[in-house]
């Protein structure tokens, strides 16, 4: 039961009630006497009926994995052009700490300055091997290591993964360290999770809370599939360890989200399993080999589904194959669906880049996919990952058109590729589905398009057959190429 508020006033000591009993002292329903002390055996009683306290005690655990904790501090090398003003551009959502670092003691920044950050880590091995965030050490001229037991020592960069935001250390000084190791298994939602870290420079804080959700995908790279705890983690806390029960890491805190900036109960942490992949490749090559199809991909709609005539929105649909690699050498086509990868489902576009990246290059991988609703495989060997190059869009198209009532007005492009999305109603439905002005439609429903024409056309045609959406591939302004299911208005 909840109490009434403890009030100050006078100088005297207030009484404080539970709330049901004040209430039922004022009806009337308890009677006389009825606020009068239990006798001395009544109370023994009720205290040998009362239940147990059951809430567990971490101390124990982490008596046992504190020492391994450590807090690390860097010294980087930052342009007085590159300021802290930046931080404005950033999404608030999603506050990464080392963004938060910088701080300057008040001086004013100079065209070269030295910036100390600070974050945390963990031994991996009894020889100093310490896992941490590649932003916590990005850029760094210098690491420094500070144990629990308040021993300072130097650290040098082992290898980094931007990709899944870790890195590897390694302590210069030769010894027998304390350390942690890597959980096995897949926590589940609501398992007790303790964190330890460096919050605010405050070394070896201990907060505890549960595993909230699995599988997070927060917008913050491609192999984004976070666990989502609800301890309490702040700037310092990324790269220190979250353990279960048992004393094992079961993931790396990463970001928060926060409004505020501060903590409000909903963290991040890279799971285990990807920890233990990326740490060993680093530590044996100093970098973490992927394999590679050479398609750009996105996840499949209902609007998407329901323009191919799928049964359910799962799946990757490829947006672009780029010549030369793996998928193009299978025979994979824009607008392709890739349904399995090994005969295991591919449930969305997220899903099969983590499963690609999971694997090296080399290996052989069966794909399955959908191709005007006809089910197709092939048989590739994954290529070592290399930097994409997308095609730009220079288009300046003129002869506007308007050619349907999904809000467009559409132009020829510059260069002869496509339509030119000239300019969006902000209330239709092409801007609902993320269409702006310099977007280039190249084909719709698998028809390619050259004028503004072929695309009144083709959307027509889709009309007539009965569809309830029509499926265009898009180049936006940004050089990626998308597919874009426009839904038809119901009459």
């Amino acid at each position: 039961m909840s109490l009434l508020p403890t009030l100050l006033s006078g100088g005297r000591r207030p009484l404080v009630a539970s709330a049901a009993v004040l209430a039922l002292v004022s009806a009337g329903a308890l009677g006389e006497g009825a606020l009068t002390p239990s006798p001395p055996a009544q109370a023994a009683n009720l205290s040998a009926t009362a239940p147990e306290q059951t809430l567990p005690s971490f101390a124990p655990l982490i008596a046992k994995v504190k020492p391994a904790v450590v807090s690390v501090r860097v010294k980087i090398a930052q342009d007085g052009n590159s300021s802290a003003s930046t931080l404005g551009e950033l999404p608030p959502e999603i506050q990464k700490f080392f963004r938060q670092f910088g701080e300057q003691n008040g001086a004013p920044a100079n065209p070269r300055s030295i910036v100390v950050g600070e974050g945390s880590g963990f031994f991996i091995s009894r020889d100093g091997y310490i896992a941490t965030n590649n932003h916590v050490v990005q850029n760094g001229k210098s690491v420094t290591i500070t144990m629990d037991d308040g021993k300072v020592l130097d650290a040098k960069v082992v290898g980094t993964d931007p990709k899944t935001d870790l890195a590897l250390l390694k302590v210069d000084q030769p010894g027998d360290y304390p350390f942690v190791t890597l959980s096995k298994e897949t926590p589940q939602i609501g398992d007790w999770v303790v964190a330890i870290g460096n919050p605010y420079g405050l070394g070896g804080t201990v907060t505890a809370g549960i595993i909230s959700a699995k599988g997070r995908d927060i917008g913050d790279g491609p192999y984004d599939r976070f666990l989502q705890i609800d301890a309490p983690i702040n700037k310092g806390n990324s790269g220190g360890p979250a353990f279960n029960e048992q004393g094992e890491v079961v993931g790396v805190n990463t970001a928060i989200y926060s409004p505020s900036g501060g903590s409000v109960g909903i963290g991040f942490a890279i799971p285990a399993a990807t920890v233990e992949r990326v740490v060993d490749a680093l530590e044996h090559g100093g970098v973490v080999q992927r394999g590679y199809l050479g398609v750009q991909i996105q996840p499949v709609t209902p609007e998407i589904a329901e323009a191919l005539g799928l049964k359910r929105a799962e799946g990757a649909i490829v947006d672009k194959t780029m010549p030369g690699t793996p998928a193009a050498e299978a025979g994979l086509k824009e607008g392709d669906v890739v349904t399995k990868l090994n005969g295991k489902d591919v449930k969305d576009a997220g899903d099969l880049t983590l499963q690609v990246g999971s694997m090296k290059p080399g290996e052989k991988v069966e794909l399955s996919y959908l191709r005007n609703g006809e089910e197709k495989t092939a048989e590739l060997t994954l290529a070592p990952q290399a930097k994409e190059n997308v095609a730009t869009g220079n288009e300046q198209p003129s002869a506007a058109q308007q050619p349907s009532d999904f809000g467009l007005e559409l132009g020829p492009s510059k260069d002869k590729k496509g339509v030119a999305v000239v300019n969006v109603d902000p209330d239709g439905v092409a801007a609902q589905k993320g269409l702006t002005s310099g977007d280039v439609i190249l084909d719709v429903d698998g028809k390619p398009v050259s004028k503004p024409g072929d695309v009144k056309s083709a959307v027509t045609q889709a009309k007539q057959d009965g569809k309830k959406a029509v499926l265009m591939r898009v180049e936006t302004a940004d050089g990626a190429d998308v597919f874009v299911a426009l839904p038809f208005p119901k009459a």
